[in-house]
This record gives structure tokens, C-alpha cells and sequence, in this order.
């Protein structure tokens, strides 16, 4: 039952893939020369109306498609780095914490062993 699912899914996309590349045979038969905008939307089964808007959309694309683009990675977006930043930050920030608890419990030790070091040097007296 799923693998007749997907292959209706993979039909239609295949149709759907196929229409495309006729709309875009057409229109450029248009642009040459070799058809109209009406025969091309009567071969089409659509109005003039919809031919020239898949027609600017086809050409947009192409357009788009066809520009120079700047090699390499693109740039990561400004806040994305600033949310690095300040996941940076904010580790850097609890490892500090956690390095100031460690050394305040030292300390502490620290002091109790001197407090009772002077408490029995106090007995001893």
C-alpha cells in the first residue's frame, strides 16, 4: 500500500517535472519567434493571461539562474554569529564559575584546617 503511495508521488512529480519542461519549450519558441502568445496558451490549455505569467516566472528564473555568483561559502548571517558569540561567552562564563567555586572550597579548607590547627595549639597551652 505505501509503495503505491510513492509511486503516484513519484508520478506526479515526474508529470509535474514534464509539464514544466513543455511550458518551458513552448515559451521559448515564443521568444524565437516560431509561435504566439495565443498559440502557445491554446497548446497550453490556458488563458493569455496565465502564458505571459509562467512566461516572466520562466524568464525570471532563467535570468536569476544565468548571474555571476560570488565563490566560496556564503556568508553566515550576522545572527547566527551573534548567537555564537554568546554561547562562547556564556561557556567561557561557567567554567570561570566553576573554577571560582573550586577555589572558594579550598580556601575554605584552607581555613578550617587552621582554625582547628589553632584550636588544638590552644588546648595544648
Amino acid at each position: 500500500m505505501e509503495s503505491n503511495g510513492r509511486m503516484k508521488a513519484e508520478q506526479t512529480k515526474d508529470e509535474k517535472s514534464q509539464a514544466a519542461r513543455q511550458r518551458a519549450e513552448i515559451i521559448m519558441k515564443v521568444r524565437c519567434g516560431l509561435l504566439t502568445a495565443t498559440q502557445a496558451a491554446q497548446l497550453l490549455q490556458v488563458s493569455r493571461k496565465t502564458y505571459y505569467k509562467w512566461e516572466q516566472r520562466g524568464l525570471s528564473a532563467l535570468l536569476e539562474g544565468v548571474q555571476d555568483q560570488e565563490g566560496g561559502r556564503p556568508e553566515t548571517p550576522a545572527e547566527q554569529i551573534r548567537q555564537a558569540a554568546f554561547d562562547k561567552e556564556r561557556a567561557d562564563l561557567k567554567q570561570q564559575n566553576e573554577l571560582l567555586e573550586k577555589q572558594l572550597k579550598l580556601k575554605d579548607l584552607v581555613y578550617q584546617m587552621r582554625l582547628k590547627a589553632e584550636q588544638e595549639g590552644a588546648k595544648k597551652k
